[in-house]
C-alpha cells in the first residue's frame, strides 16, 4: 500500500499459538503482482519502464545541473537535489523487480532480499517527507526573514538539516523493522502486492502483530501528520508576508520561488491522505491499495523533475546551458 502499511487482519490468539509450534521459517515469499494485467503484460512493463527511465533521467539531471552550475549553489537547489536523489531510490527499491516479475513466470524474492526492499523503501519515503519539510522552512527563512536568510542558511546548516532527515528516517523505521524480521512467517508465502509492503507481510504473518501496527500507527502519525502541520504553519506565514508585499509583481516573484515546492507537497500529501484518511480506508482491499501505490512509487517520481523544471526559470536555464554546451561540445 506504500509507506506504513494498510489493512491488516486480526488473527486469533488459538491460531497464533497452532502455527508458532509447527513454524519453519519461509526461505522465500511469492508477489502476487497484478493479476488482472495478466495478457497485457507486455504493454504494462513498456510503460512502467518508459516511466522509470524517465524518473532516474530527471531527477539526474537536477543532481548533475545543481552540482556543476554556480547559480545554483544555494540552499534551494541543495534540498532539491537530496530530494530528487530521495526520489531516484525510492522508485528504484521498487520497481526493478517489479518489471522482472511482469517478464517473468517466477516471481520469488528471497525472504531477506524481502525485508530489505521494505526497509529501503521504507527509508527513502519517510526521508523524503522530512526533506520536504526542511523545504518549507528553507523558504519561510527566503520570504520572511530575508535579511537573515543568508547567515541562518549557511552550507554547514543545510548539511546538519539533510542528515538530520536521513537519520530521521533511518531511527523511524529501523525498530519496526527488526520486529517483522523476526514474525513467523507460517502459514502463506504468498504476499498478495508487487514489492514487499508491510501490509501484506503482517496479514500472512504467524505471530501476534498487535505491537507492530501500534507502532506502525505511531510512527505514520510522528511522521506524516507532523511533517504536513510544520509545512503548512511555514506556508501560512509565507502567505501572510507574500500578501503584505505592495506590488502585485512583488507577490509573483515572492509566490514563484515556493510554487514548485509547494505543487509537489500537494501532490505527496494528496496521495497519501487520500489512502490513510478516507472513509473507505479501513475495508479497502490491497488491489485498490496497488493501483494507489504504482502512482506513488512510478508516476508521481516523474512529474517532480518536470514541476521544478516547468515553474522554475533558474533551473530551466541552468538545462537549456547545459544542453548548448553538449551541443557545442
Amino acid at each position: 500500500m506504500g509507506l506504513f502499511g494498510g489493512n491488516v487482519s486480526a488473527k486469533p490468539y488459538g491460531n497464533i499459538v497452532m502455527d508458532l509450534v509447527n513454524c519453519s521459517r519461509v526461505e522465500h515469499f511469492i508477489l502476487l503482482g497484478f493479476p488482472h494485467v495478466w495478457g497485457i503484460n507486455v504493454s504494462f512493463f513498456v510503460v512502467v519502464l518508459m516511466l522509470y527511465m524517465l524518473s532516474i533521467t530527471g531527477n539526474g539531471l537536477i543532481i548533475l545541473i545543481v552540482r556543476i552550475n554556480s547559480h545554483l549553489q544555494k540552499p534551494m537547489y541543495f534540498f532539491l537535489s537530496n530530494l530528487s536523489f530521495l526520489e531516484m531510490w525510492y522508485t528504484t527499491t521498487v520497481v526493478p523487480k517489479m518489471l522482472a516479475n511482469l517478464l517473468l513466470a517466477k516471481t520469488t524474492i528471497c525472504f531477506y532480499c524481502c525485508m530489505a526492499q521494505l526497509y529501503f523503501h521504507f527509508l527513502f519515503g519517510v526521508t523524503e517527507f522530512f526533506i520536504l519539510t526542511v523545504m518549507s522552512f528553507d523558504r519561510y527563512l527566503a520570504i520572511c526573514n530575508p535579511l537573515r536568510y543568508a547567515t541562518i542558511m549557511t552550507s554547514s546548516v543545510c548539511l546538519q538539516l539533510s542528515l538530520a532527515a536521513w537519520f530521521g528516517g533511518f531511527f523511524s523505521i529501523l525498530f519496526q523493522i527488526i520486529m517483522v524480521v523476526k514474525l513467523p512467517f507460517c502459514s502463506s508465502n504468498v504476499v498478495n502486492h508487487f514489492y514487499c509492503d508491510i501490509g501484506p507481510l503482517l496479514t500472512i504473518s504467524g505471530g501476534d502483530t498487535h505491537l507492530i501496527e501500534a507502532f506502525n500507527f505511531l510512527i505514520a502519525v510522528a511522521v506524516i501528520v507532523t511533517s504536513l502541520l510544520l509545512t503548512v504553519i511555514s506556508y501560512v506565514f509565507i502567505i501572510s508576508t507574500i500578501l503584505r508585499i505592495p506590488s502585485t509583481s512583488g507577490q509573483k516573484k515572492a509566490f514563484s520561488t515556493c510554487a514548485s515546492h509547494l505543487t509537489v507537497v500537494s501532490i505527496l500529501y494528496g496521495a497519501v491522505l487520500f489512502v490513510y484518511l478516507r472513509p473507505s480506508a479501513a475495508k479497502s482491499s490491497f488491489s485498490h491499495n496497488k493501483d494507489i501505490s504504482v502512482l506513488n512509487i512510478v508516476v508521481t517520481p516523474v512529474l517532480n523533475p518536470f514541476i521544478y523544471t516547468i515553474r522554475n526559470n533558474e533551473v530551466k536555464a541552468a538545462l537549456w546551458k547545459l544542453f548548448q554546451r553538449k551541443a557545442l561540445a
